[in-house]
């Protein structure tokens, strides 16, 4: 009993409880949110990141490095032996002489030793790797910067998607009410005998028609709320409430316009430092054939302990390196950085004129859905007219049930092609807007 009454109060409870809003999504806040929470903007933005540190990295390169060493031996090797007692400052000339040198006994000895070292001169290959550290972080950024604007993008088509399933939805919920009044009048007019039956069989039929496309347009809706979900970075069960569409705008300027801002599109900048970066690999790979110098510093204590330091000494070395011969390896590598930078030159000439031509394709779509859209208006406003008058007309007894079923699946096609117009619209100037190097956020009104 006492169950029973704990389970009514919970009940109760949720009832007495507003259901809890969902909440409100405009499409320019859809696309912000894309391009902080969408996966891969997120990837694209730590990218970036690692491509900075990699410059950071390169740069260290430039500047002293200082290690600290620490050695521990025990061995009865004649010659070790000797430098070792010399190295320990533990040297003693009459026990030397008193003892057979060549088996001495054995000598335990620890070194502490701190080096630094310094480059001085790498024949242009530690700057070529930083000039092309540099070339990878802006390019990365540049991939970031495309990356963002990607998932903005896919965002409204999602989003556009939603609306676009939605208003199909209450559209084809709209014609079921329609229809589910023409099969009551059909009835009517059918007991008084001004109609046969088949013919409100026939509006039954169309009406059990419209009851499988609602349903299955819900489950459209539903699979697109999950995508836009999906594209935010949101769980895929989360349901927003829409802010409507913006009516499609025309373009505002002409195909040059969007071709000449392509030329500056990201990841067209991004190929172009990579291209550069690629050039300066045969400068890098040149420096094989330069000498390399370096200073070395350091300081060594040595003791019978760890971390001992009864002896002490320190060396400043100047070091320089030259590389005689390598088989030819090295001139191998230099001969392939160039044709590398030479396939790199092709592939980002082939990269422009690609973009060029997305563009193109772009602004035709975009003209053409525009174009599309104003003619499913018009058509929508005939098919809507036609159906007024032959409502009117069936009422009337001049047309049959058939004629009027006819009319009003004439104005939902129009109604449905109108719609899939002006959602086509409003993505292909989003498209277009990014293709063109542009933000999908430009696009709108």
């Amino acid at each position: 009993m006492r169950g029973r009454v704990q389970l009514t109060a919970v009940v109760l409870l949720a009832v007495a409880l507003p259901a809890v809003a969902a909440e409100r999504l405009s499409l320019p806040a859809a696309m912000a949110r894309a391009r902080e929470s969408a996966r891969e903007a997120t990837a694209a933005a730590d990218r970036a990141q690692a491509a900075a540190a990699r410059l950071k990295q390169a740069q260290g390169f430039r500047l002293p490095s200082v290690s600290l060493q620490e050695t521990w031996m025990r061995t009865d090797s004649p010659a070790e032996v000797f430098a070792l007692e010399l190295n320990q400052q533990r040297f003693s000339f009459p026990a030397f002489t008193q003892s057979d040198p060549n088996r001495p006994d054995f000598l335990t000895t620890a070194i502490s030793r701190v080096e630094l070292s310094l480059p001085v001169y790498t024949g242009g290959e530690l700057s070529g790797k930083v000039s092309q550290a540099k070339l990878g972080a802006s390019a990365a950024k540049d991939n970031a910067s495309w990356a963002a604007n990607q998932a903005a993008l896919a965002a409204a088509e999602a989003y556009v998607t939603v609306e676009q399933a939605r208003e199909y939805v209450a559209l084809l919920e709209r014609a079921r009410d329609t229809v589910k009044a023409h099969v009551e009048l059909a009835r009517a007019y059918a007991e008084q005998g001004m109609i046969v039956r088949s013919e409100v069989l026939r509006a039954e039929v169309e009406l059990a028609h419209l009851d499988d496309l609602v349903e299955e347009a819900q489950g459209r809706a539903r699979v697109a709320e999950a995508n836009l979900a999906f594209r935010l970075g949101a769980d895929q069960g989360t349901v927003w409430e829409l802010d409507p569409l913006p009516r499609p705008a025309p373009l505002a300027e002409g195909l040059a316009g969007w071709l000449a801002s392509a030329s500056s599109r990201k990841d067209l900048e991004a190929a172009r430092q990579g291209l550069r970066a690629g050039e300066l690999e045969a400068s890098v790979r040149r420096a094989a054939f330069l000498p390399k110098v370096g200073l070395v510093g350091r300081s060594d204590w040595v003791d019978d302990t760890l971390f001992g330091s009864h002896g002490k000494s320190s060396s400043i070395m100047a070091v320089a390196t030259l590389n005689v011969f390598a088989g030819g390896s090295d001139r191998a590598a230099v001969a392939a950085a160039r044709w590398e930078a030479k396939a790199g030159v092709e592939d980002v000439a082939r990269f422009e004129e690609g973009v060029r031509l997305q563009v193109r394709q772009a602004f035709e779509e975009a003209t053409t859905a525009r174009q599309r859209q104003q003619t499913a208006m018009q058509a929508l406003a005939a098919a809507r007219e036609a159906e007024r008058i032959t409502e009117e007309r069936f009422k009337t007894g001049v047309v049959k049930m058939i004629d009027l079923l006819d009319a009003t699946t004439a104005r939902r096609e129009a109604e449905t092609r109108e719609l899939v117009a002006r959602a086509d619209a409003t993505a292909a100037a989003l498209r277009l807007a990014v293709l063109a190097g542009r933000s999908p956020e430009s696009a709108l009104p």
